[in-house]
């Protein structure tokens, strides 16, 4: 019994010490506007996104997250915006945060109320002042310098 415990620590070990993947979308809507939302666990504003499930693409994920927390359909992926991977980027766990821009449309509805606070869009020039969750700052200020990231 002790070296099947041994093997499962091991294998426990191995599976919980690597980066989770991830996905951020600046959604952008056909009058221009970005799509944030606000958290529920610390009450944040965020871009939309999360987790890449077990078989998916990024591309699926990206679709899924933004259906899931906001109700907006991508209608297309434009551009990497950069790869996150700092691992303090996320103060629950080693995330790596792969950040895309896309094309969005349909009506802003809160899917995910565990996740989900508020959705809202706003114009670049009345984005939300201070800090906002995650490195999200960061990936927008990347995205307005037209830069491509990987940090």
């Amino acid at each position: 019994m002790s070296r099947l415990w041994q093997i499962v620590q091991t294998l426990l070990g191995l599976i919980l010490r690597h980066p989770v993947t991830g996905t951020s979308v600046i959604p952008i809507l056909p009058d221009g506007q970005i799509v944030l939302i606000r958290r529920r666990d610390n009450g944040l504003w965020a871009l939309p996104g999360g987790i890449v499930d077990w078989g998916e693409d990024v591309a699926t994920a990206v679709k899924r997250e933004m259906k899931e927390e906001t109700g907006l359909d991508v209608v297309k992926i434009r551009r990497l915006v950069g790869v996150y991977s700092a691992p303090d980027r996320d103060p629950r766990m080693h995330s790596i945060c792969i950040v895309v821009e896309a094309d969005v449309q349909g009506n802003m509805v809160v899917q995910d109320k565990l996740e989900v606070a508020e959705i809202k869009a706003f114009t670049r020039s009345l984005l939300p002042p201070g800090e906002m969750s995650h490195d999200h700052l960061q990936q927008l200020q990347d995205y307005f310098n037209n830069q491509t990231t990987l940090a």
